[in-house]
């Protein structure tokens, strides 16, 4: 435990020397009264929030429930609207979004939370959409073992927003597996209640943002 506390202080110190010395490189003075905290704060965000999933067992966060009754049907089970928010490995830039996830239980759902938790621990960490997408459905489908399952993504990237062609790129991914990915009207149908689905919660206004602030 020292030695991970103490490996952990020393790449706090290593990356706040690299902020200061990017600072200095783009044409700043890291010593003015503005900047002679950012090194320290940055390295922290950095370390502690945005790139946390690298020091996460998603395998932590799972918490089966066994429901027979789902084993005569094919019903489906749909988690909409949970917040994705990560870095894009191209520009470390931010993307933001949400997932939704649909899928068909074989005995097994997960708790509700939970899903949150995982679609986070592969976010916090560099990525591409296409990538996590895939990631977090075959995490899903290892822990869950369902007989099919559908994960949409759809996000902006502020790596177009405020650089390059200045614009609100937006991009959606899909992953299925198992029978979403053999039947193509189950897997369009889905599609479409996930699409038609209100939204809900407080994150309410990252959706308006996201769908129209920028029509």
């Amino acid at each position: 435990m020292e030695l991970h506390v103490k490996s952990a202080m020393n790449r706090e110190e290593e990356l706040k020397l690299l902020i200061r010395r990017f600072l200095e490189l783009i044409g700043e003075d890291p010593d003015r009264e503005g900047l002679r905290e950012t090194p320290s704060r940055v390295a922290k965000m950095w370390l502690n929030e945005l790139t946390r999933g690298y020091r996460v067992n998603p395998k932590e966060y799972v918490k089966v429930f066994e429901v027979n009754e789902y084993v005569r049907y094919k019903d489906l089970v749909i988690i909409k609207d949970v917040p994705v928010r990560s870095i894009c490995e191209h520009h470390l830039l931010p993307f933001f979004g949400y997932a939704h996830v649909a899928y068909i239980p074989s005995k097994k759902v997960l708790g509700f939370s939970k899903f949150a938790r995982i679609v986070d621990a592969y976010s916090k960490r560099l990525q591409l959409q296409e990538r996590l997408t895939e990631q977090v459905a075959d995490f899903l489908m290892d822990v869950l073992r369902p007989k099919g399952l559908l994960l949409v993504i759809e996000a902006i990237h502020t790596c177009a927003l405020v650089r390059g062609i200045e614009e609100p790129m937006f991009m959606t991914t899909i992953a299925s597996r198992g029978i979403f990915k053999d039947d193509e009207k189950l897997r369009l149908n889905t599609i479409k209640i996930l699409k038609e689905l209100p939204i809900r919660g407080k994150n309410e206004w990252i959706k308006d943002y996201l769908f129209n602030r920028f029509q």
